[in-house]
């Protein structure tokens, strides 16, 4: 019985690689996130292809400039909202161009708990906060007062 070398996947060039356990010394390529191909058609001009980034950058970025006009609350709220935005559409299309950044799972978390966040520190700004929690101000006076 004849011993065949494993090949991996083609490289650059098409021509198979040797495999082995060992990291390469140099990377000469990087894997594209899963889901990171194309939104749209290829035919689609490029911003139609990126709609799911451009969705969110211009939530972020209205929330910004919002927030920059002296409306804390609401640009601030209209941030997390971009972050929860991208959360969701990463969980539910299978295709998000740039916007997968990491694996799937990865990008929902950390899309979804900056989101989460910065919708709750919005709603708890000062003054007149629209979200209490009481034992956060037990907790302040506990660290002030020592």
């Amino acid at each position: 019985m004849q011993v065949v070398d494993p090949v991996s996947a083609p490289d650059a060039q098409g021509r198979p690689r040797r495999t082995t356990r060992r990291f390469p010394l140099f990377t000469r390529d990087t894997a594209r996130p899963e889901g990171g191909g194309r939104a749209a058609s290829g035919d689609a001009p490029a911003p139609a292809r990126q709609w799911p980034m451009l969705t969110v950058l211009g939530m972020v970025g209205l929330g910004l400039l919002i927030t920059a006009l002296d409306v804390f609350r609401i640009g601030t709220l209209l941030i997390g909202a971009g972050l929860l935005t991208a959360a969701v559409i990463r969980f539910v299309l299978p295709s998000v161009g740039m916007l997968a950044v990491r694996s799937r799972f990865t990008d929902i978390v950390t899309y979804g708990l900056l989101g989460v966040s910065i919708v709750l520190l919005a709603l708890m700004a000062q003054p007149n906060p629209l979200l209490e929690i009481p034992f956060l101000k037990d907790t302040l006076h506990f660290t002030v007062d020592q």
